[in-house]
């Protein structure tokens, strides 16, 4: 992808994020009930904890019976307010994944829930694990989610947009799409296969611990997980 056009669709994802932040939090209430033992299992006591793309600071309700320091980052300065308004006293950054404002070797473990879908070419995907990696301790972890397309809806956008790549039509990437939320934006998603995951994964230097697919009840939600080590 052009370095200029992925630049200009990290910004659309932040200013989109800001458009629709409202209403993405009364649809967002809650945490995702799937990625429950995601945070269970993976997160101690006395732990750093940070949640990369917080949004409205839902997932802190997975974390918060433990005695842990977390902070939400986000790009999206409405999303940090509506996270600030639903938990006041915790400590929730406005802050770009691809530069964050914590030193080398800060935190035990980084969440990033779906996340890295939203970041637009390879070398801004690998630069934004590069920088959590910086700033996980030796041997934390980085628990990763992304969207696992298959809905009817999402794969007639993939052959849509890999019809306008193959007329030169688009300027996105091969299994890249905009999904339209209401008349208010269209989201930029990359689609990834939980192979491709892995060895983007590998590229950073991580070791990958575990990876697989977690599906709510009803099945119309999944989302590709990564459990990977900072070495």
């Amino acid at each position: 992808m052009d370095k200029e056009y992925a630049e200009y669709l990290l910004k659309k994802t932040r200013e989109d994020y800001n458009l629709i932040a409202d209403e993405f939090s009364r649809t967002r209430e809650r945490p995702w009930e799937e990625l429950k033992p995601l945070f269970d299992y993976y997160t101690k006591n006395r732990e750093k904890i940070l949640d990369l793309g917080c949004g409205n600071g839902r997932y802190y309700d997975l974390l918060k019976e433990k005695q842990i320091e977390y902070i939400g980052l986000d790009s999206s300065e409405k999303m940090i307010g509506s996270a600030k308004e639903r938990y006041p006293g915790l400590n929730f950054q406005t802050g770009d994944a691809l530069g964050m404002p914590f030193p080398d070797n800060f935190f035990d473990k980084v969440f990033s829930i779906a996340v890295l879908h939203h970041f637009p070419s390879e070398r801004i995907r690998i630069k934004s694990l590069n920088e959590a990696k910086r700033v996980l301790k030796k041997d934390g972890l980085l628990i990763l989610t992304v969207w696992k397309f298959h809905e009817r809806k999402e794969m007639l956008l993939l052959i849509k947009y890999t019809l306008l790549k193959l007329i030169g039509k688009s300027k996105l990437d091969f299994k890249d799409i905009l999904e339209p939320w209401g008349k208010k934006a269209d989201r930029y998603y990359h689609w990834f296969s939980k192979r491709e995951l892995a060895r983007l994964f590998g590229k950073a230097g991580f070791r990958v611990q575990e990876a697989g697919v977690v599906r709510n009840k009803k099945g119309n939600r999944q989302n590709i997980y990564i459990i990977a080590e900072k070495t």
